[in-house]
C-alpha cells in the first residue's frame, strides 16, 4: 500500500487535456496514504470529489501552482488529521466550504491565487492550530471574520487582492501571544481604522495595509512592534502627523506612506533608522524642513514628491530653502557680505580671469546644444526656464527619472506656451552622457508617436554651476504608467483606459518603433522601452520620451551616442530588458521588441512584469503564454474587465462571461496577447518583426472596430 506519495516540480501533466487529475480516485483506495504532493507540475483537470475518501490518515496534500479546477468538496472535513493543504496557483472556484472548519489539526491552509468566491467562513476561527492562512488573489469579499481571533497561533494571515470590506477587527491583532510574521491585507476595500492593539504583535516583521481605504491616524503602536521590516500603508486616507514612535522600529527596512492625507511635518526621528532602505512619502500634505541625515541624504530612496509645502533638504531633491528665523539670517548674510567685498577687491584680477574662462565655457556649451538640436530655432536660457517654471518649483514637478527631474512651465506667459523641462542632474554618473545621447537621437527626427524635443539649454545657474536641460513639447495626459496603475490622487473614475484606447496607443507605440528601427537615416534603439517613458497628449495620442539610453546603429555594429561599449551594464530597466543583454550581447532591435512585448502585456493584463507574483519559475510572459487561450479571463486587466461589461456594446447581452464571447471582444483579447508571447520570445531572432506587429494590430483594430 502507498503511505507516500510525491511528484513536485516536474512536467507531469499534459495542461491540454480536463483528465489529468483523474488517477486520484484510484488513491480513495490506499488507506495507509499520509503525504500526497502533486505541486509544480502542469495537471489540468477537475479536483475529484473523491478526494475526501482518501485515507484519515493523510496529514499532507499538496496541490500547488496547477491547472486545477472545480470546487473543493464539502465532505474535505473527513480527512480528520488534515495538517497541510495547499492549492496555491490554481482555478479553483466556488466557494470556500465551512466544513473546513472541522479539520482541528490544520495548520497550514494556503488558497492564495484562485477564483473563489463568496465569503471567508467564520468557522475557520475553529482552526486552533492554524499556523498559516492564505487566502489571496481571490474574489472573496464581506467582513474579515472576528473569529479568526481564536487562531492563535497564527504566523501569516495573507488576504490581500480580494473585495473585502468592512473594518480590521481587533481581535485578530488584540492578543500578545499572537506570533504574526506578516500580516497581509492590502487590495481590499476595507475601512476604518488600524486598530491600536496592532502594538501587540511583537515579532510582527511585514505589515501591508496598503490600497484600501482606511482613514483615522496611523497609531503611535506600531512603534512596539520592534520586529517590523516593512510598513506598507499607501494607497489610503490616513490623515494626521506621522506618529515620531515609527522612529523606534530600529530593522525598519521600507516605509511607503505615499497617497494619503498625512500632514504636518517629517518626524526627524526617521533619519536615525540606519537600516532604512526606502522611504515614500509622496502625494500627502507634509511642510515644513525635510531632515537631512540617514536615508534623506538619498533622492532615490526617499520619494516625496506631490508634498508643495516642503523645503530644504539635499539639492537634488530641488525644494525651496527654508526662511526660518530669517532676520538672523539677514544678519549673518550682511556680515558675509561685507568680507565678500572685501576679499574681492583684493582678488579682483582671478576673479576677472575666472569670469573669462566661465564665460568661455558656457559659449562653448551653448554652441554644443545648438548643434546637438540641429535645427531648433528656439534657444533657452537658464534664467527664461527658471522664470518658466517658478524656480523649479516642487509645485510644477511632474516626473523624476534615473537623470533629472521633469518640470511643467509656461515658457511665453504672453503666449501661454506650455513645456516640459528635463533638468539633468549632473551629480548622477551617466547623466551627461544621457544629455548627449537624448540631443544625438533626437536632432533629425520627426515622428508624430515620438516627444517632439523642441531645444536644449547647457549654461550655468546662479552658482557657477553646469546646468543642462531638455525641453520638450508638454503632454497633458501625462504617462501610460499613470493610467495603467493609477494612485490616490488621480481621479480613478476618469483614469482609465478602454479596450479601444490601449489598442490605439500600443499601435502608436510600434508605430514609432517601427519608424527608428527602419525610417531613419541611421537606426535608432530606445533601449527603455516601459509605461512611465509613453506620454499621452490631449487627443490620447501616444509619443515614446526619454532617449537617455538610446543607441545608433551601423549596419552590423552599432554606435553608443554615449560612448558605451556592448558590455555596459544598464540597458534599460528590470522587466523590461531583454534577457541576452544580461549575458553580454550588443544592444540590438530585437531588445527594443521584446521590451514592447512586455509593455502590451502590461497594457492588456494590469500586472507590472515586477509583480510579486512573479518569481524564479513564472514571469509576465510565461504567465500569459500558460493561461491562453482558454483561461484568458482570468489575464485581463480587472479595471479593463469592468469597462467592458460597462461598455454600451456588452449591455444587451447577459453580464456574463458569454457576453464578451458574443462580441468578440475575446478573441480580439487572445489575438493581441499571442502578439505580445511573439515579442517575448528567448531567442531574439525569433521574435516578431514590429512591422508585422503594426500590420497586426491595425488588423485587429479593423476588424473588431472598423477603424
Amino acid at each position: 500500500m502507498i503511505n507516500w506519495l510525491t511528484m513536485n516540480s516536474n512536467h507531469l501533466g499534459s495542461g491540454e487535456a480536463d483528465d489529468d487529475m483523474n488517477f486520484l480516485s484510484s488513491l480513495a483506495n490506499s488507506t495507509d496514504l499520509e503525504f500526497l504532493d502533486l505541486g509544480f507540475n502542469n495537471f489540468k483537470g477537475k479536483l475529484p470529489e473523491k478526494i475526501s475518501n482518501f485515507s484519515r490518515r493523510l496529514s499532507t496534500m499538496v496541490l500547488d501552482d496547477n491547472q486545477i479546477f472545480g470546487t473543493i468538496p464539502i465532505e474535505i472535513e473527513n480527512l480528520i488529521n488534515l495538517k497541510r493543504f495547499n492549492a496555491w496557483n490554481n482555478k479553483l472556484s466556488g466557494t470556500i466550504p465551512s466544513s473546513i472548519g472541522k479539520l482541528q489539526n490544520l495548520e497550514i491552509l494556503y488558497l492564495t491565487r484562485n477564483n473563489f468566491l463568496g465569503f471567508i467562513p467564520s468557522s475557520l476561527g475553529n482552526l486552533t492550530n492554524l499556523d498559516l492562512l492564505g487566502l489571496g488573489q481571490n474574489f472573496l469579499h464581506g467582513n474579515i471574520p472576528v473569529s479568526l481571533g481564536n487562531c492563535k497561533k497564527l504566523s501569516v494571515l495573507e488576504l490581500s487582492g480580494n473585495n473585502l470590506s468592512g473594518i480590521i477587527p481587533p481581535q485578530i491583532m488584540g492578543l500578545s501571544q499572537f506570533f504574526y510574521i506578516l500580516l497581509d491585507l492590502s487590495f481590499n476595500n476595507l475601512t476604518g481604522v488600524v486598530p491600536i492593539e496592532v502594538g501587540s504583535l511583537k515579532n510582527l516583521q511585514s505589515l501591508y495595509v496598503s490600497n484600501n481605504m482606511l482613514s483615522g491616524e496611523i497609531p503611535s503602536t506600531l512603534g512596539s512592534c520592534t520586529s517590523l521590516e516593512e510598513l506598507l500603508m499607501e494607497g489610503n486616507i490616513f490623515q494626521g502627523q506621522v506618529p515620531s514612535s515609527l522612529g523606534l522600529l530600529k530593522g525598519l527596512q521600507k516605509l511607503d506612506l505615499s497617497r494619503n492625507n498625512l500632514s504636518g511635518e517629517i518626524p526627524k526621528a526617521l533619519e536615525d533608522l540606519r537600516s532604512l532602505e526606502i522611504l515614500n512619502l509622496s502625494y500627502n500634505h507634509f511642510e515644513g524642513a525635510i531632515p537631512m541625515k540617514g536615508v534623506f541624504r538619498n533622492a532615490s530612496a526617499t520619494l516625496i514628491q506631490g508634498n508643495d509645502n516642503l523645503c530644504g533638504g539635499i539639492l537634488e531633491f530641488h525644494l525651496p530653502r527654508c526662511t526660518f528665523n530669517e532676520p538672523k539670517k539677514r544678519s549673518r548674510l550682511r556680515m558675509k557680505i561685507i568680507i565678500s567685498v572685501i576679499c574681492v577687491l583684493s582678488s579682483a584680477t582671478i576673479v576677472l580671469a575666472c569670469l573669462f574662462l566661465n564665460r568661455s565655457k558656457k559659449k562653448r556649451s551653448e554652441e554644443f546644444a545648438a548643434n546637438s538640436v540641429g535645427n531648433a530655432q528656439l534657444m533657452v536660457s537658464y534664467q527664461s526656464l527658471r522664470n518658466a517654471t517658478n524656480g523649479f518649483s516642487s509645485a510644477n514637478l511632474i516626473g523624476t527619472g534615473s537623470f533629472g527631474s521633469v518640470y511643467k512651465g509656461i515658457l511665453d506667459k504672453e503666449e501661454g506656451k506650455i513645456i516640459a523641462v528635463k533638468v539633468l542632474n549632473l551629480m548622477h554618473h551617466g547623466a551627461f552622457k544621457s544629455f548627449v545621447a537624448e540631443c544625438e537621437a533626437l536632432k533629425n527626427i520627426r515622428h508624430r508617436n515620438l516627444v517632439k524635443l523642441i531645444t536644449a539649454c547647457s549654461s550655468t545657474d546662479y552658482q557657477g554651476n553646469d546646468f543642462k536641460a531638455l525641453i520638450y513639447e508638454f503632454m497633458v495626459n501625462r504617462s501610460l504608467e499613470e493610467w495603467l496603475h493609477p494612485t490616490f490622487e488621480l481621479d480613478e473614475a476618469t483614469k482609465s483606459l478602454d479596450l479601444l484606447q490601449r489598442l490605439n496607443i500600443a499601435i502608436d507605440v510600434a508605430s514609432a518603433l517601427q519608424y527608428l528601427h527602419h525610417h531613419c537615416e541611421k537606426t535608432i534603439v530606445h533601449c527603455d522601452l516601459k509605461p512611465s517613458n509613453i506620454l499621452l497628449d490631449d487627443e490620447m495620442i501616444g509619443h515614446v520620451s526619454d532617449f537617455g539610453l538610446a543607441k545608433i546603429l551601423f549596419q552590423d555594429t552599432f554606435y553608443s551616442s554615449t560612448n558605451q561599449s556592448s558590455s555596459v551594464g544598464v540597458r534599460g530597466t528590470i522587466g523590461y530588458t531583454p534577457p541576452e543583454y544580461g549575458v553580454g550581447s550588443k544592444v540590438s532591435t530585437y531588445g527594443d521588441t521584446y521590451s514592447y512585448g512586455i509593455l502590451l502585456l502590461e497594457m492588456f493584463t494590469g500586472k507590472r512584469p515586477t509583480d510579486d507574483m512573479f518569481g524564479e519559475n513564472m514571469n509576465l510572459h510565461n504567465f500569459v503564454k500558460t493561461n491562453l487561450p482558454k483561461q484568458v479571463v482570468q489575464l485581463i486587466d480587472p479595471i479593463l474587465f469592468q469597462e467592458i461589461f460597462n461598455s454600451s456594446k456588452i449591455k444587451n447581452h447577459t453580464r456574463n462571461i458569454e457576453g464578451i464571447k458574443n462580441n468578440g471582444i475575446l478573441e480580439c483579447l487572445i489575438s493581441i496577447f499571442e502578439i505580445g508571447i511573439a515579442c517575448c520570445i528567448d531567442l531574439p531572432q525569433d521574435r516578431m518583426n514590429i512591422g508585422n506587429v503594426v500590420a497586426q494590430l491595425s488588423s485587429i483594430r479593423k476588424k473588431h472596430f472598423g477603424m
